[in-house]
């Protein structure tokens, strides 16, 4: 038994020496593999880079780091070529790595302490880059570089301490020159944007503050701070589309996110307010834009731009609704607290014509001509209210019947009932016949243009259409035009007295 275990036990050995031997004459020929495939990605990563094609070149340089990390050489290389293309990308902070290790491999390599140096200033991090610019010029006392930045670096503490002391004491101009010089030297610190985006905000320039503060986003991994912050100020421009775009963003980051998530409730349901209110408009729910309005209302009572908008929004739509009196009241109070907002002015506008003050509605409109000359809209509102004041000179069919320009067929049927009841010339005596008979055509006229929703939107709109001095080839007066006679044809007419 003791001879067959011994037995057994040499064929073990002899079989694990035979496994090891081959172990070994594989990853000798997979080094040799795995060698030859890095040399080749990085010849392709120097290739892709001489030519501009940093993503590319990349890549290359990821699969060679990857392929033979215990090659001393090549891999200080790779790396060092890789914190380039880093550095060219902007991505200081995937760079620093790299050329950390680098100069652990090698802490004589100048050229990778220089770079290090180099993201260390441009991060603002006055101590670390002076601390390389002085290993530096300990190996190369000659380095112009190094000589040159260690200069600038000396007056930065000094002067971002000034920016500072502006800061406190409310300069904010001073402070903000005093930044953005010293950002032209250090752009990748996200301290200095932050300062100089709070001086922004004192100054009350958001677009300026939006900008750096959009920079820290790209400086700063997970910065949920600063995309509520660009939320907010995104919010107060009036811009909340963007808003709820920036608060979003905060979510993804961390969705426990208290603020970003209270804000995010709130502007979301504003732009969906904002978004039914435009629907309404287009689909003409002028009614439903006035009580969304007053929802919107509700939901943002304080910030100015929004509480324009709901007036805004209630100007036009009672404008459009034919809610003349509440109309003038809702552009009136938009127009005291800015009167150069054109739309306003323009609905007003409207309002007035549909009240029959074609005087008032040309001063609007001319007003809102004169701050936006090239608008449409205003200019053919003008040449409409123009034409309307003409025509109210001369024959008013609104003002025969007794109603209103937004009056329905209905309501003008029955005033025209009974306005020909009362004016038929069959009630009158001979001396009476031919005033009474004038009335009648009138009002039958004024019945014919505005129960035909075509001649009604010709008159609407400045011109009549049993007028033949409007109308090509119209010949004899003006309520025969197109055949119309109130009183039949022939002679002898007798007026029958009888209404459907």
């Amino acid at each position: 038994m003791a001879a067959v275990n011994l037995n057994n036990l040499l064929h073990i050995v002899k079989s694990l020496s035979l496994f090891i031997l081959s172990l070994d004459l594989f990853l000798e020929g997979a080094d040799g593999s795995s060698s030859q495939e890095v040399d080749q990605h990085l010849d392709m990563g120097k290739k892709l880079l001489a030519a501009g094609q940093l993503a590319e070149a990349l890549s290359h340089y990821h699969a060679a780091v990857d392929g033979d990390p215990s090659n001393y050489m090549t891999f200080r290389e790779i790396r060092f070529r890789r914190a380039t293309v880093y550095l060219a990308l902007g991505k200081s902070r995937s760079a620093l790595p790299d050329l950390d290790k680098v100069i652990e491999l090698k802490p004589d390599f100048t050229h990778a302490v220089i770079q290090r140096a180099n993201v260390f200033l441009k991060q603002g991090k006055i101590d670390a880059a002076t601390e390389d610019y002085k290993r530096v010029l300990q190996n190369d006392p000659s380095n112009q570089d190094a000589h040159r930045n260690l200069d600038i670096i000396g007056p930065l503490r000094e002067q971002f301490e000034t920016a500072q002391h502006f800061f406190d004491n409310g300069e904010f101009q001073p402070a903000i020159d005093i930044l953005t010089q010293i950002i032209e030297i250090s752009p990748w610190d996200s301290g200095l944007r932050e300062l100089r985006a709070e001086c922004y905000m004192a100054q009350g320039d958001l677009f300026k503050a939006i900008g750096d503060i959009r920079t820290t986003t790209k400086l700063l991994s997970d910065n949920t701070p600063a995309y509520l912050k660009l939320s907010l100020l995104h919010y107060d421009m009036g811009e909340a589309d963007e808003s709820l775009i920036q608060i979003r963003e905060c979510l993804k980051l961390d969705p426990d996110h208290k603020d970003c998530f209270a804000h995010y409730k709130k502007v979301k349901k504003l732009v969906k307010q904002m978004n039914s209110i435009q629907e309404m408009i287009n689909e003409q729910r002028y009614m439903d834009c006035v009580e969304k309005a007053k929802q919107m209302r509700e939901t943002e009572s304080q910030k100015h731009f929004y509480i324009l908008r709901t007036m805004s929004h209630r100007c036009h739509c009672l404008s459009k609704a034919g809610h003349v009196d509440d109309a003038l009241k809702a552009c009136n109070e938009i127009l005291n607290v800015d009167p150069n907002d054109v739309g306003a002015l323009a609905d007003r506008a409207e309002a007035h014509i549909a009240n029959d003050q074609f005087e008032e509605a040309i001063k609007d409109y001319e007003q809102a001509q004169s701050i936006d000359q090239n608008n449409r809209r205003i200019e053919e509102g003008l040449n409409k209210a123009k034409k309307l004041l003409k025509q109210s000179q001369k024959r008013d069919y609104y003002k025969i019947l007794g109603v209103k320009r937004t009056a329905r067929k209905k309501e003008i049927m029955k005033a025209y009932r009974k306005l020909a009841a009362k004016w038929h010339p069959d009630k009158y005596e001979e001396k009476d016949r031919e005033k009474a008979e004038k009335m009648f055509i009138d009002i039958a006229a004024a019945k014919e243009v505005l129960t035909d929703p075509e001649k009604r939107e010709q008159f609407d709109n400045g011109e009549d259409p049993l007028d033949p001095e409007q109308q090509s080839g119209g010949q004899g007066g003006p309520f025969w035009h197109q055949g119309f006679n109130p009183f039949g044809s022939g002679q002898g007419f007798q007026f029958k007295f009888h209404f459907n």
